[in-house]
């Protein structure tokens, strides 16, 4: 776990790409056939990604890959390539998409059946589906958009000391929409605790705005008054400058952040007229990562490592 302070030096968490690894990652975008000298190339930065993700600080920063030289088509598909290294891309919607577009396409962010990254506005603290969420920079924003991470153990270290009850409250389960994207036979919600505690880790999974668009089924288990406050603190410790990374994209940039210990968030933006901000999305599961509770299969799916996460609908 980690505070603002101690990730402050970009350099420890950026992998600034070199001529040949460009070249390489380039390649593997490009070509159809064999890739091997690319993956040869790219093997050491590849482990140490994976090492920093699952063992380390839980993100890292890809620099340099020239958006400006290649096709849209082939930056995709360098992305894609990079992240297949890491794990397996799981669906992100009702429609499967396995390739994600975070772009404002000027959507309601009130409308329960909206997920906020289909808008401009901020997103707040939050975790996605999957063990691993990577993110693509096409474009950036006119004004904001910078992106923030923030550790879920110092959260709950801060809490502790601040407020004992309303930290373990975040162990009860508590309902979070599914926002219309629903299983067959699920409720349009399901209930998985905020924290858990299994096999020695601190996992956590969270969107406070589904959370609340929850409570329009009279079904779902109502919010009490003492999981507000917790919440209401979880997410003020999170906005504390002192506790959250903030960062900014360029074109080109990957970012790759670990959901089951960070969490991760978007400034409001403007677009540039005519040209869109701009982020491709993959959602990851990981080989050798650790191992969920039962009751991550409400969301997930399955919990077979490796092979987890996603959303599955009719």
């Amino acid at each position: 776990m980690w505070r603002a302070a101690d990730v402050a030096d970009p350099d420890e968490w950026t992998w600034q790409l070199d001529d040949r690894e460009i070249e390489a990652l380039v390649d593997a975008g490009g070509r159809r056939s064999d890739r091997s000298n690319s993956a040869n190339v790219l093997a050491d930065g590849i482990a140490r990604l994976r090492r920093e993700l699952l063992d380390g600080r839980g993100f890292r920063l890809v620099r340099g890959f020239p958006v400006d030289d290649v096709d849209p088509d082939t930056a995709a598909a360098a992305f894609v390539w990079l992240g297949r290294r890491l794990g397996t891309a799981r669906s992100q919607n009702a429609a499967g998409d396995l390739l994600g577009h975070v772009r404002n396409v000027g959507a309601d962010a009130s409308d329960p059946s909206v997920r906020i990254y289909q808008t401009n506005r901020r997103q707040t603290f939050h975790t996605d589906s999957s063990d691993v969420v990577g993110l693509m920079c096409l474009e950036t924003a006119a004004t904001g958009g910078a992106s923030m991470l923030v550790s879920a153990g110092a959260i709950y270290n801060e809490m502790l000391d601040r407020d004992a009850d309303l930290a373990a409250a975040l162990f009860d389960p508590v309902a979070t929409d599914r926002r219309n994207e629903v299983p067959p036979g699920a409720d349009p919600w399901f209930e998985i605790p905020v924290l858990n505690w299994h096999a020695d880790h601190l996992t956590v999974l969270y969107q406070r705005q589904y959370i609340e668009s929850a409570q329009r089924f009279d079904a779902a288990p109502p919010l009490t008054d003492r999981m507000v406050a917790a919440l209401d603190l979880f997410d003020a410790i999170a906005d504390d400058p002192v506790m959250h990374l903030t960062m900014d994209f360029r074109r080109g940039d990957m970012q790759f952040v670990y959901n089951h210990a960070l969490l991760h968030d978007r400034e409001a933006f403007t677009d540039k007229p005519g040209a869109p901000r701009h982020l491709l999305r993959l959602w990851l599961s990981m080989p050798g990562d650790r191992e969920l509770p039962e009751v991550f299969t409400q969301r997930y799916g399955s919990i077979t490592v490796g092979d987890r996460g996603g959303i599955t609908v009719a």
